[in-house]
């Protein structure tokens, strides 16, 4: 039998969510074993008299039962063990983010490539990247000039990624999302026919 760790007495690892040991104040309990298995109602007396025969924490894991639902586990290594996963986690999700590139449908080349470039650098890092096209005064009746460079830069770039969001209109501009592919295998690109009507305002 062990006497209750500095974890009875609010150390570092405890969890402000859940209740354990002492902290436990009904007169009793419903208890489920370390593995799982279901042990049944218990005066709380008995059930920190097992805990601590076990070597182990009694932890509230359903308070609003009646009577709550305690748990035999070693809840130090439980709350890290949650730590480790949750920081994994976090690890290896990608945050997805947006850039931005902007073009004007008469681009000379210069200022294209130069365009293009930033959008593969953008691919390159994993990011997503929303192409809008300007249409300024008479631009606006040729949408089909912004619909064919976005054609243009997404075959362009097909070896580092795809349309997302195909071309649709959006007020005066036209917009097409493009994502990294999520592989080495490459994807060909291939833009659809601009969407219009309810898109426009």
């Amino acid at each position: 039998m062990t006497a209750p760790s500095s974890r009875d007495r609010g150390g570092p690892t405890s969890a402000p969510e859940a209740r354990i040991n002492e902290r436990i104040r009904v007169p009793e309990v419903r208890l489920v074993g370390p593995n799982g298995e279901q042990v049944g109602i218990v005066r709380i007396e008995d059930a920190l008299r097992l805990a601590q025969e076990a070597d182990l924490d009694l932890v509230e894991v359903a308070p609003q039962a009646r009577p709550p639902v305690c748990k035999l586990m070693d809840y130090g290594k439980y709350k890290y063990e949650s730590a480790q996963k949750a920081r994994e986690s976090r690890r290896n999700q990608q945050l997805t983010v947006i850039k931005e590139q902007k073009l004007r449908p008469k681009i000379d080349p210069h200022d294209y490539e130069t365009k293009k470039n930033h959008v593969v650098r953008f691919l390159e890092h994993g990011h997503k990247v929303k192409v809008t096209i300007m249409f300024r005064g008479r631009e606006q009746s040729r949408p089909e000039l912004g619909f064919r460079l976005l054609q243009r830069l997404a075959e362009d770039v097909n070896e580092l990624g795809f349309v997302e969001s195909s071309a649709k209109q959006d007020g005066r501009n036209m917009i097409m999302v493009l994502a990294p592919h999520k592989s080495s295998k490459t994807r060909p690109i291939k833009a659809t026919a601009p969407e219009t009507g309810s898109e426009q305002e």
